[in-house]
């Protein structure tokens, strides 16, 4: 390592503020490229309020994760949103890189709250919207 590079050092990342991303979701950034200079991971908490839905969206060659919390929450994916995930509390779910998906929450009363980790250091770099399959869902 060169001299003038710092030392990597372990971090503790409190939740900060809520921030609503680009595919219209509710986030509370932890760890990411912005927050604690990682290159190769993100990690963050969703929100989605009943009856909310995403934008459909990708995220451009990075992989993610989700391990849900609280809720019930439905995700479409594919080519044109024609499949549809239940995630239940307990559950992890897996999305390949480049899959369009719609994640949406169908309870009237309920939040679904969610632990996401992304390949993507950078918090809403890798994310690309498809307007074109927003209509695919109807909730």
């Amino acid at each position: 390592m060169p001299q003038n590079s710092p030392t990597p050092s372990c971090r503790v990342v409190r939740a900060g503020e809520t921030v609503t991303g680009k595919q219209a979701l509710d986030y509370n950034v932890g760890i990411s490229a912005e927050s604690v200079g990682a290159t190769g991971i993100h990690m963050q908490l969703v929100t989605i309020p009943p009856g909310a839905r995403a934008k459909a969206h990708k995220h451009e060659s990075h992989e993610t994760a989700i391990y849900a919390l609280k809720g019930v929450s439905h995700c479409y994916y594919g080519e044109n949103l024609e499949h549809c995930a239940v995630v239940e509390p307990g559950d992890f779910f897996y999305i390949p890189a480049n899959v369009p998906h719609l994640p949406c929450n169908p309870s009237d009363t309920e939040t679904a709250t969610a632990v996401i980790a992304r390949t993507d250091p950078n918090e809403q770099e890798s994310v690309v919207l498809m307007p074109e399959l927003d209509r695919a869902v109807a909730l």
